[in-house]
């Protein structure tokens, strides 16, 4: 993936009708829960098959307010159970996963 920040990142949220080419599948799943399509998102972070979409799993868990589920996932992904709020979370793991 080319090089991209955070703010970059958040700017394809407005000018894309699809997350920017070469994100990770759990950098897409992150963007599509931010465009409001959290069935894409959610089916998204399960095909990751890996920690990082299991960390994503979690957080779309509870996105929709689901915490026993969102639990499951964060443990899954190696992650605490966050104590911080949705934007936060969200903005703090696009970076993790934009290296």
């Amino acid at each position: 993936m080319p090089f991209m920040d955070l703010d970059q990142f958040i700017a394809s949220l407005k000018s894309g009708k699809t997350p920017p080419e070469g994100c990770s599948l759990p950098l897409q799943a992150l963007w599509w829960s931010e465009n409001g399509n959290w069935e894409a998102a959610h089916g998204l972070s399960q095909d990751a098959k890996n920690s990082d979409g299991d960390w994503v799993h979690g957080y779309l868990h509870r996105v929709e307010g689901d915490e026993g589920n969102a639990g499951y996932w964060y443990s899954r992904s190696g992650k605490p159970f966050p104590e911080v709020s949705l934007e936060d979370e969200w903005r703090a793991m696009v970076v993790a996963l934009l290296g």
